[in-house]
């Protein structure tokens, strides 16, 4: 299953009476105090509270989601390997880039929570990653937490490059025009996950969650910009010899995504100093 299929499991109604697993809580955080403080805690608090002021939450605490939602903590077994991950393939490729460090440093967010599963809401969907206003970020599913499972792999590289670049946008606003490059492309929030990837592409997005809004449109963007392996190819590089109305349609919506990938790779040099292609390749060599 590829990204933009899991990520539509976010509108799939599920039955959670049945499959929310019964897991023991770990104690919460608010219970640790520096007299029961694990290697782990130790090395949280030296290589990411200190290092860029940014708290690693994995016990949980109800305040991680909300009361009509349901969600549990990894395993401990998970915790470091999630830690591992994160370093490598976000903090490592800002801190390599050039003026990458600066603008990581400034714009971290306060609070990394680890969930061990994904977010079991009340109206039997899941949430498979939240952020909060730049301030938080949470991953779900750490517990199946291996990098060389793709599908795993691309969706926590999607909620990471996602909700890390909105706080360019609610920091520095949208490129200059960036709502007018498709603006009838938009779905709304009723609708978006009624959207197959072929319908997105040809309305010139790169995923039908991208048709919600704008903001979503650029996050999106700039996500699977970053790691998708394949993003020309599937998303800028136009079919040749086209024979049907199909292939001329998503022709014309790789040409609206060529446009987007223009506009937001001069926002962000402009607006931060990274330039995105450089950051891109970084972070395929990682891959």
């Amino acid at each position: 299953m590829k990204i933009n299929n899991i990520l539509l499991l976010v509108g799939l109604v599920l039955s959670i009476s049945s499959c929310f697993p019964s897991e023991e809580l770990n104690v919460p955080v608010k219970d640790v105090n520096e007299g029961n403080l694990t290697d782990l805690d130790i090395y949280i608090n030296d290589n990411f509270l200190e290092e860029f002021n940014m708290a690693i939450r994995y016990k949980y605490e109800d305040r991680f989601v909300d009361p009509n939602e349901k969600a549990i903590p990894p395993r401990l077994s998970a915790v470091m390997p999630m830690l591992d991950f994160i370093q490598q393939y976000w903090i490592d490729p800002y801190l390599e880039v050039s003026n990458g460090e600066v603008f990581f440093r400034n714009h971290v967010p306060a609070e990394i929570v680890f969930l061990g599963g994904p977010i079991y809401n009340v109206d039997g969907t899941l949430t498979l990653g939240t952020a909060d206003a730049g301030a938080r970020i949470t991953f779900t599913d750490v517990n199946s937490v291996n990098p060389d499972d793709e599908d795993w792999r691309d969706l926590q590289l999607n909620v990471v490059y996602h909700e890390f670049s909105h706080i360019v946008h609610q920091r520095y606003k949208l490129p200059a025009g960036f709502e007018t490059i498709s603006p009838n492309g938009y779905s709304g929030p009723g609708s978006w996950y009624t959207l197959t990837d072929e319908e997105a592409l040809q309305r010139g997005f790169v995923t039908p969650y991208a048709t919600l809004n704008p903001n979503e449109d650029f996050a999106e963007t700039v996500a699977f910009y970053l790691f998708d392996s394949q993003f020309a190819q599937k998303f800028t590089i136009a079919e040749t010899n086209c024979q049907t109305s199909d292939c001329e349609n998503r022709n014309t919506g790789r040409a609206l995504i060529r446009q987007k990938v223009s506009a937001i790779s001069n926002h962000y040099e402009k607006v931060t100093g990274i330039n995105l292609e450089s950051l891109r390749n970084i972070i395929q060599a990682k891959l």
